[in-house]
This record gives structure tokens, sequence and C-alpha cells, in this order.
């Protein structure tokens, strides 16, 4: 355990006591001696933010078995994976994300209004729906109907936001809620996991306002996946891109693995 500036914390993963800095000065690309398949992802060193992340290597270390919940009559079932995507270029691997976790877990799949323009929808498993804000309110006609974004919130065991848009992330740090996906995030039962990956411009990663709005996020208990360095859809080279759905999949399975089978709400049932 690293010993200067730090705070100990529960990682988002593993659960493992952790620390988060407070010393610009600590060197960041080390991997942290108590997560052996974590290593720190400086967002601004100048502030002495760090961040956790599933190392790329974590990949191939997920377990091999199958990972079940038990509902309250002891039925086992696989994990209940709601995908989410914002209006990025990135969401062009949405598809490739589901089809990731629909072998493993029982996916649904949310998109915005802007995320729409890049996902191919014939690319999406034939087994995974997927909701937009026009089905927000198509089956609600009277006081006691299913509101979808609520109806959600209950089924999902965890909400992974892939890729999550620098529009998006402002919104749930403002706590608005002015589509389906936000209206899930805004009624979130915190007692269970999101993620976030983030995608977005270079410059749009290091302004000051994404700081403050992750930070925020945090502060909710929102665990974040880094994004990573490459060229960027819109030419520059830099920091920003959305982690692989590969590596998405695998902090999430890492995840549910850690913390070994168990019992899901009435809620979930």
């Amino acid at each position: 355990m690293l010993e200067l500036g730090f705070k100990k914390y529960l990682c988002s993963v593993c659960a493992i006591p952790s620390c988060r800095s407070t010393d610009s000065e600590i060197d960041r690309s080390a991997a942290s001696p108590k997560h052996p398949h974590f290593k720190i992802a400086a967002f601004q060193p100048a502030r002495g933010i760090c961040i956790f992340g599933v190392a790329a290597d974590a990949a191939e270390e997920v377990p091999s078995s199958d990972m079940l919940i038990s509902q309250g009559n002891n039925t086992p079932r696989k994990p209940r994976v709601l995908l989410a995507a914002s209006g990025s270029v990135a969401a062009i691997k949405f598809g490739n994300l589901c089809h990731c976790f629909s072998d493993w877990a029982e996916v649904k799949a949310v998109a915005t209004q802007a995320s729409m323009h890049f996902i191919d929808k014939a690319a999406l498993p034939k087994d995974v729906p997927l909701y937009t804000d026009e089905e927000e309110w198509l089956s609600w006609n009277k006081i006691g109907d299913n509101v979808l974004h609520i109806e959600l919130r209950r089924w999902a065991d965890v909400l992974v936001i892939a890729p999550l848009s620098a529009n998006t992330l402002g919104k749930i740090a403002g706590g608005l809620c002015d589509n389906l996906l936000t209206c899930i995030v805004r009624a979130w039962d915190y007692s269970k996991p999101l993620f976030v990956a983030p995608a977005m411009n270079t410059f749009m990663w290091t302004n000051p306002f994404t700081e403050r709005h992750l930070m925020l996020m945090d502060e909710l208990g929102i665990s974040l996946i880094p994004p990573v360095s490459k060229r960027l859809a819109c030419g520059d080279y830099g920091n920003g891109a959305m982690a692989e759905p590969s590596l998405i999949y695998s902090t999430i399975r890492i995840f549910f693995e850690s913390r070994g089978p168990r019992v899901a709400g009435s809620n979930n049932s």
C-alpha cells in the first residue's frame, strides 16, 4: 500500500481496500501491489486525481466459470446487465459490446437518440432488446401502468454506460433526466453497481468541467472505466477513446466473479 497522500477506500471492482492519491508526484504508471489486475490511470496529474481501471491484460484473467445469481427461491440465474450507449462515435462498437456480454449474462440495451446515429440495429444480438426514448412512455396509459425507466432499473443487476459522451456525463453530474437513459440513472438504486466508459475528444476529456463531473459521479459511487489513448475519430491523437468492448466486459465480469454468488432482491426476481 502506498503511504503518502492517500486515503483508504474500497476498490469498486474487487472490493479490496485501496487508496486514492492526493499527491501529484506519485508514479501513476505502476500497478498497485494490492491490485494485481489494476493499474492507476492519471486524469489530471496536476490536481492529484487518479482513477483505478482494469489493466488491458486482465481480459486474459477472467474466470472461466459461469456466474450465477440466486433468486429469492434459490433458483440460479445469469447476471442481468443493462448496457447503455450515449451520443459518441464510439457507439459504433455498441453491437460488439452487446455480443461480448450476451453469452454470459441476460442483456438489455438502452440507446439515446444521438447514439442511434452510430448504432447498427442489425449488429445487435437478436435476443437483446433495444430501448430508445420513443419507448419510454409507449406502454403507459394510466396510473398503475409500468414506467419503463423504473422497470429497467428494477430488472438490472448492473448498469454499464458505454460509451459515455461528454454531454451525458454533464447531464448525470447535474442530475438532469431528459431522456430514457438519464431517467434510469436518476432513479438508480446505488446499492447496485453502475459503470461508465467515457469516450470524447482529448480536449473534452481534459476540460476542467470533466474533472468536476467525474468527482461528482465518484461521490455517487459510480465506477469509471478510463478511456485510452489512440487516434480518435476526429483525427486527433490522444486520450479519450472508449476502452475496448472486451475490456469493458472483463471489468464487469471480474467485478461479479469477485463478489461470488449472491441472492437477488425481490425487485430483481
